[in-house]
């Protein structure tokens, strides 16, 4: 399979790169932040250029064609069949979170979370003076699970918020049916609602895996929930801002589009086109980029499980590796690789000191550039 639109991605310094502009100027290599270095699909891109040459960047509506396509698509790739109405946008994940605790202010006694856990996770809840429950997963072998034995003795109360990112970021655990479904049956038990962060559902790297959205299971756990997702990771157009809730309870959507009221914009104009661009033609270059993936992983796992100190968990889904860097002889070990010429992000971000994760969605020669650096670090560090 030809590589070369992965292998050759384009020059991101100086073109302020969240991801690149932190070490600009000295000699680290990026892997931190989850978006990838490759040019989005060539679909994706022609439609940029179309809306450059326009010229006018007023406010838009979602094109003709794009709800039906997010519904079509639902029931293709998930088996989900979903209402048009039930969709509802937003202009990013984050944003999305926050309007999902702001909905049950004065409902949920806590919101639950299961670390470690992507950091706006840690501080949606809070930010509504809702009380923050973390339920920390199991690893079971080399996988990260949901600890039911640990929610079985969790005290809750009706109206409560149970927040899944699924597929799981950052340990790249993409849950089973019986496990949505064991989840979803103490959900109903207990009568808790449910938000579910599914902004990496169409990267999953496991042939034999397919994502489910707990909501598809059936109507009782999809009227207590907000699933959340968006095309801005998998088709790298994160920087336009475009997402959206699916909600089939009629009350809950209008009080979901209650918490947005007065605070939350629309999706910009370009991000409705991009987003529709990437659905309806980018599925090949999807596909392209998993397989690219799935190969960096490979090497990525092959190599740091060699290096002292080390312990590397594969992602099932996601572009993004954890590491248990506990045994490595360095209290930061963030730092470390940092001072070694790598930037990886900190566990810490994630309720998981000593943790590391590291991006794979960048070219195979930077990989391998990063990973020898950290081969050496490793080695120079316990021989000392």
């Amino acid at each position: 399979m030809d590589s070369s639109e992965f292998n050759n991605p384009p020059n991101r310094i100086g073109t302020s790169s969240l991801k690149w502009s932190k070490y600009e100027g000295s000699d680290v290599i990026p892997l931190w932040v989850a978006d990838m270095d490759f040019k989005s699909p060539q679909s994706v891109m022609e439609q940029a250029e179309l809306c450059s040459k326009h010229g006018n960047f007023g406010y838009g509506l979602p094109p003709p064609g794009l709800v039906e396509l997010i519904v079509s698509r639902s029931s293709e790739m998930y088996d989900w069949n979903i209402d048009a109405e039930w969709i509802v946008w937003l202009p990013g994940m984050v944003c999305a979170l926050n309007v999902t605790c702001r909905t049950f202010v004065g409902e949920a006694s806590q919101a639950i979370i299961q670390t470690p856990i992507y950091p706006p996770f840690l501080t949606a809840s809070r930010n509504f003076d809702i009380p923050l429950t973390k339920v920390p997963l199991t690893l079971e072998g080399n996988r990260f699970t949901i600890d039911f034995e640990a929610l079985a003795r969790l005290k809750t109360f009706p109206g409560d918020l149970f927040m899944l990112c699924h597929p799981h970021n950052p340990v790249g655990t993409s849950f089973s049916r019986p496990e949505l479904q064991s989840l979803t049956d103490w959900l109903i038990k207990n009568d808790l609602n449910l938000c579910s962060d599914e902004i990496h559902c169409d990267l999953i790297l496991s042939d034999d895996l397919k994502h489910i959205p707990p909501a598809s299971i059936n109507d009782e756990v999809a009227d207590r929930t907000i699933t959340l997702m968006s095309p801005s990771k998998t088709y790298n157009i994160a920087g336009f801002g475009c997402s959206f809730a699916i909600i089939r309870n009629s009350k809950l959507r209008t009080r979901f589009k209650r918490a947005m009221r007065g605070i939350v914009p629309d999706p910009p104009a370009m991000g409705f086109l991009l987003a529709d661009a990437a659905y309806r033609s980018g599925e090949d270059w999807r596909l392209r980029m998993i397989d690219y993936i799935k190969r960096n992983r490979g090497i990525a796992m092959h190599e740091l499980s060699q290096m002292i100190g080390l312990t590397p968990y594969s992602p099932e889904s996601t572009y993004l590796l954890w590491i248990d860097a506990r045994n490595l002889r360095t209290s930061n070990p963030q730092k470390f690789f940092e001072e070694n010429g790598v930037g990886l992000s900190d566990g810490a971000d994630f309720d998981a000191p000593g943790f590391l994760r590291l991006n794979l969605g960048c070219s195979r020669d930077l990989l391998s550039k990063a990973l020898s650096r950290m081969s050496k670090a490793c080695a120079d560090l316990h021989s000392e």
